[in-house]
């Protein structure tokens, strides 16, 4: 099992370029499976929750095609015949997204099996809100060994609210409905850019949509959908954990390639606190900001503070003057990271659902341990900052979502390592091989 080792106190300088965003590429590549055509995706990322995605198509039946080298971020995918509507728990099992194939394997096949979700441990994460929203569009669901069985003679629009708000559950009904005969109205569905980006794809497809990025979606379904090319937004996420990575680090980092109206939240906060940020159309400067003050935050759906960027937060606000109290409400279990943090140094008070962080703490480097994608991301951060070395173990969950995140910090300066988890041999057994 691979670790990264960081070596922390160096300022990071220069540019790094966000990729495109894991958690739009998602949904997008289970669009594939509406229409018999080809489908075209540019400014996909190359991180292990979406090779999982292609595997699990290609059992499938889907032909798929990723590019190499300068263009290992394309990918076509074909679902000229689906000969088996079913996601195995043997894939599906590293990532709660693997429901997203659900709706359009019931919209275009009638029948669909699919394994009830693995991915983070960070809480319950129930599929309730789809499989209410596929019965009202007529689906007949039962669930089987794990398995989620979903079955329908004919899929027919109709009126359905969720009881709250879920991104793949707006995403997985919205692609079931684009197939479904006569008119379908969402409502309380999901404003995220990645549910947009999909929307944009789905009407390049063929898909009639109207209300994308509203609480409100109206989708007029149609008997066919067509293939179509796409490129994938930016990743707000790694952005913000980028930008974040300048600020603990006081340097003078340059992120670029993204889109800052999807990061408004976390930037409106980083001002507030004092952090020197140049926003511009596409990019986003840090500067070094010695009078960084504590600032609470709370997560929300979006245009809210994204429950993704918590943890990188939480790192910040460990070196900021102050208290800060950072709540939050979206998952329960997502304060693991900081326990970790602790160990580093950091004085962190845990009540509920609530964080209480005390700065600034004299960071110092230990081998932490990585419990879920943006936990690994916060440990890397702390690990820039602090004094010392870092190892951090665990680290396939960064390669979920995050692309060769240390060939990125290394070109701007962090001192930062993948290293394998070989267990030493003996001398006598190393001389004779």
């Amino acid at each position: 099992m691979d670790k990264l080792v960081i070596r922390g106190g160096v300022p990071l300088h220069g540019t790094i370029r966000v990729g495109g965003a894991k958690n739009a590429a998602l949904p997008c590549m289970a669009a594939c499976l509406l229409t018999e055509d080809e489908l075209l995706l540019d400014q996909v990322p190359d991180v292990r929750d979406l090779q999982t995605t292609r595997r699990l198509l290609e059992t499938m039946g889907v032909e798929t095609d990723a590019g190499s080298g300068r263009a290992r971020h394309r990918m076509a995918l074909k679902a000229r015949n689906i000969t088996n509507p079913e996601a195995a728990y043997d894939l599906v099992k590293t990532m709660r997204a693997s429901t997203l194939v659900l709706g359009p394997l019931l919209a275009r096949t009638g029948q669909a099996r699919v394994s009830l979700p693995g991915g983070c441990a960070i809480g319950a994460r129930p599929i309730n809100l789809h499989l209410l929203g596929l019965e009202k569009l007529g689906a007949r669901l039962r669930q089987e060994h794990g398995y989620v069985i979903a079955e329908t003679d004919r899929l027919r629009g109709n009126h359905y609210v969720f009881d709250r708000i879920t991104v793949t559950g707006t995403e997985d009904v919205l692609m079931a409905a684009v197939l479904a005969e006569g008119e379908t109205v969402l409502e309380n569905c999901a404003l995220e850019p990645e549910v947009v980006d999909l929307a944009e794809l789905l009407i390049k497809m063929g898909a009639k949509i109207e209300g994308a990025g509203t609480p409100t979606l109206r989708i007029q379904g149609v008997a066919r959908l067509h293939g179509a090319s796409h490129r994938i937004i930016p990743d707000r996420i790694e952005a913000g954990t980028f930008i974040l990575a300048g600020l603990i680090t006081g340097g003078q980092l340059t992120v670029t390639g993204l889109n800052p109206l999807h990061l408004r939240a976390l930037l409106d906060r980083l001002q507030e606190a004092g952090a020197d940020l140049r926003v511009g159309a596409d990019a986003v400067e840090t500067h070094p900001s010695p009078r960084l003050r504590g600032l609470d935050i709370t997560t929300a759906e979006y245009p809210g503070f994204a429950t993704d960027l918590q943890a990188q937060y939480m790192a910040l606000m460990t070196r900021a003057e102050g208290t800060a109290v950072i709540t939050e409400t979206i998952f329960e279990n997502r304060f693991m990271h900081a326990l970790e943090m602790v160990r580093m140094g950091a004085d962190i008070k845990i009540e509920g659902n609530r964080a209480i962080v005390r700065g600034p703490a004299p960071l110092t480097g230990a081998a932490v341990l990585a419990s879920d994608l943006r936990a690994s991301a916060s440990l890397v951060l702390s690990g820039l900052a602090a004094e010392g070395e870092t190892i951090i173990d665990r680290i396939y969950h960064i390669d979920r979502g995050y692309e060769r995140i240390e060939d990125k910090l290394r070109a701007v300066g962090g001192v930062i390592r993948r290293i394998g988890n070989l267990i030493p041999q003996p001398a006598s057994a190393a001389a004779s091989l």
